[in-house]
C-alpha cells in the first residue's frame, strides 16, 4: 500500500527542495504540498497523508496548532517538525504533541532521507501489525464456530479444562456471571439444512453457546439477561428460533432451568430434554418447571437425583444399575399409592429420556412406548423391564459394530492435526459417531478429556520447536501449533508447564550452556 507525505511550509522554495529530495530517495512516495497551516489542515482530511513534514514558523496559525488540530481528528499521522529554531520550548510542546522527530533548516539531504526515511519505516511496520492482526482476527472467527461447539459439548457432557474455559470465554466475547440455562431445539427431519440459519439467530442475540446438531437436537447455553425476567428472555428465543422454521412440525423448543454455575449446567441441559419429550403440544416451547408428574412439588429433589443418576449410567452402559434403578422408582410409587396411570406416565417419561440420551451416543433406536395400559404395578415392572431390554440391545448392536482399536485411530488423528482447527464434532463427522460419544469414551478410554489431549499435544510440538530452532518466535511457534492468540497460548502453557514459553526457552538454553561449560 502506498505511502503519503504532507510537505508544510510557508517558503516554496523550502517546499521544492524537500519534495525534490524525497522523490529521488522515496520515489514510491506520495508527496503533496500545503503553502500554510490552514490549508494543511484541510488538505488532512482529503488527501489522508501518512507522515506530515511540518514548519513550524508560519504566518497565521503556526505549527504546532495545525499539528494539534489535524492530530485530534486523525491521531494516526506521524509528525516532522522543520524548524529554524532550535529551542527547547519547541521541543517540549512538540514532544506533549507526538511528533516523532525532527528537522533543522537548513538539513543536508542525506539528513533529511535518513530522518524521513526512520518514519516511514514505522509506518510500514505499523501496517504490518495491523495486518497479521486483521488476519489472525479473521481466522479466530473462523475458529469460533469450532471453539463454540467443543465448549457447549465439554460443558454438557465432560470437563472443560479451568484454563481453556476462562480463556475460550474471553475469545467469544459472552457475559458469563450471574444465571444460565439450557435450550434444547429440537428440529424434525430432513431440517438440517436450517441449521446454520438457527445459529445465526442465537448468534444475533449475544447472549448463547451454540452446540453441535446430533440427531434431531441442537443444544443452546444461554446467559441471563438480568435486564428481563427468565420466562421472558425464553420465549423471544423460541419464537425467534421458530421463526426459522415457517410453520413446519416437528419443532420445539424446551428449557432447562437457570443456574448460577457453569458447573450445574449438564442438570440444565438434562431438564430442558425432559421439556421436550413431547413434541406435540399446541404451544411449541414449554419449560420444566412446566412439566406435569405426580408428587412433583412433595418429592422434587427426589426426581432430580434419579433423573441425574439416569443420565450419568446410560452414558457409562450400566445397565444393571438402571434396572435397579427404576424397579426402586416403581415400588416408590407402588407404597406412595401413586394411581397407575400416572406412575406409568412417569417411568415412560424416563425412558423417552434413555431413547434420547442413546440418540446423543449415536445409538438408533425407536422411542419406547407401553403396549397397553397396566392394571397393577407387576404389569409396569414386566412392560419396562422389557423395554429396558430393547434399548440395552439396541445399545449393544451398536456399539459391535465399531472397530475396537477406534479411539486408538482417533488419538492417531488427534495428534497429526493438532496444528488445524479440529473439533469433536470434526473428529465426530470422520469417525462417523457422535461427539457426545466420542467425548465420553475419550475420558473412559484414554482416561483425558478430549481438550486436554490436544492441548498436550499442541504444547509438545511448541518445545520440540523451541528446541529445533532457537530463532524462531513465539509468535510463530503459536500459529505452527494451532492457536490462534499468542496471549492465549502462553496462559495454556504455562498452566501446563509451569512456566511461560520464554521462561521455558530459557531453561532449555541454560541447562544446554551448563552441559556444555561442564564439558
Amino acid at each position: 500500500m502506498t505511502i503519503k507525505l504532507l510537505i508544510v511550509d510557508d517558503e516554496q522554495i523550502e517546499r521544492e527542495g524537500l519534495h525534490m529530495i524525497l522523490s529521488k530517495g522515496f520515489p514510491e512516495l506520495v508527496i503533496e504540498q500545503a503553502p500554510n497551516g490552514r490549508i494543511a489542515v484541510q488538505m488532512a482530511e482529503t488527501f489522508k497523508p501518512d507522515v506530515i513534514l511540518m514548519d513550524i514558523k508560519m504566518p497565521g496559525m503556526n505549527g504546532l496548532e495545525a499539528i494539534e488540530r489535524i492530530s485530534e481528528a486523525q491521531p494516526w499521522i506521524k509528525f516532522i517538525m522543520v524548524t529554524a529554531y532550535d529551542t527547547f520550548d519547541y521541543a517540549r510542546q512538540a514532544i506533549k504533541l507526538g511528533v516523532k522527530d525532527y528537522l533543522l533548516k537548513p538539513s543536508k539531504a542525506s539528513e533529511i532521507t535518513a530522518t524521513v526515511g526512520k518514519v516511514l519505516k514505522q509506518v510500514e511496520e505499523e501496517r504490518r501489525q495491523q495486518q497479521q492482526r486483521e488476519q489472525q482476527q479473521e481466522v479466530l472467527q473462523k475458529a469460533l464456530p469450532l471453539v463454540e461447539t467443543d465448549v457447549v459439548t465439554q460443558l454438557l457432557f465432560d470437563h472443560v479444562h479451568e484454563v481453556h474455559l476462562d480463556v475460550l470465554m474471553g475469545l467469544l466475547d459472552v457475559q458469563t456471571s450471574g444465571e444460565k440455562f439450557v435450550a434444547l431445539v429440537v428440529m424434525p427431519s430432513g431440517s438440517e439444512h436450517l441449521y446454520t440459519e438457527i445459529k445465526e439467530r442465537i448468534r444475533r442475540t449475544g447472549s448463547g453457546w451454540v452446540g453441535a446438531l446430533y440427531g434431531r437436537q441442537l443444544p443452546v447455553v444461554v446467559f441471563r439477561n438480568p435486564g428481563k425476567s427468565f420466562r421472558t428472555q425464553a420465549v423471544t428465543l423460541a419464537r425467534d428460533i421458530l421463526a426459522a422454521a415457517k410453520s413446519e412440525a416437528g419443532w420445539f423448543v424446551g428449557f432447562g432451568t437457570p443456574y448460577e454455575s457453569l458447573d450445574q449446567i449438564r442438570l440444565s441441559y438434562q431438564e430442558a430434554l425432559i421439556a421436550s419429550m413431547n413434541t406435540d403440544l399446541p404451544v411449541k416451547y414449554r419449560f420444566y418447571s412446566d412439566v406435569p408428574f405426580p408428587g412433583r412439588e412433595r418429592d422434587e429433589l427426589r426426581a432430580k437425583q434419579l433423573e441425574k443418576a439416569f443420565f450419568d449410567q446410560l452414558r457409562l452402559g450400566q445397565w444393571e444399575q438402571i434396572r435397579a434403578g427404576m424397579l426402586d422408582f416403581i415400588q416408590q410409587h407402588e407404597r406412595e399409592g401413586t394411581d397407575l396411570l400416572h406412575a406409568q406416565q412417569r417411568v415412560l417419561e424416563l425412558l423417552w429420556i434413555a431413547a434420547r440420551v442413546l440418540g446423543e451416543m449415536g445409538v438408533e433406536t425407536e422411542t419406547p412406548f407401553f403396549s397397553f395400559q397396566a392394571q397393577d404395578y407387576r404389569q409396569i415392572v414386566a412392560e419396562t423391564g422389557l423395554l429396558i431390554d430393547r434399548l440395552k440391545q439396541a445399545h449393544a448392536e451398536h456399539f459391535a459394530m465399531l472397530k475396537p482399536d477406534l479411539m486408538v485411530q482417533i488419538k492417531q488423528y488427534i495428534q497429526e492435526h493438532s496444528h488445524e482447527d479440529i473439533s469433536l464434532d470434526t473428529i465426530g463427522k470422520i469417525a462417523g459417531l457422535s461427539p457426545f460419544y466420542i467425548s465420553k469414551m475419550f475420558k473412559e478410554q484414554l482416561g483425558i478429556n478430549y481438550i486436554d489431549y490436544l492441548t498436550e499435544c499442541r504444547i509438545e510440538k511448541a518445545k520440540k520447536l523451541m528446541l529445533a530452532d532457537p530463532g524462531k518466535s513465539m509468535k510463530e511457534i503459536t500459529f505452527e501449533v494451532g492457536y490462534h492468540d499468542p496471549n492465549y497460548f502462553s496462559k495454556v502453557f504455562k498452566k501446563v508447564c509451569g512456566a511461560s514459553p520464554s521462561e521455558y526457552r530459557k531453561s532449555i538454553y541454560d541447562a544446554a550452556q551448563l552441559t556444555a561449560d561442564e564439558r
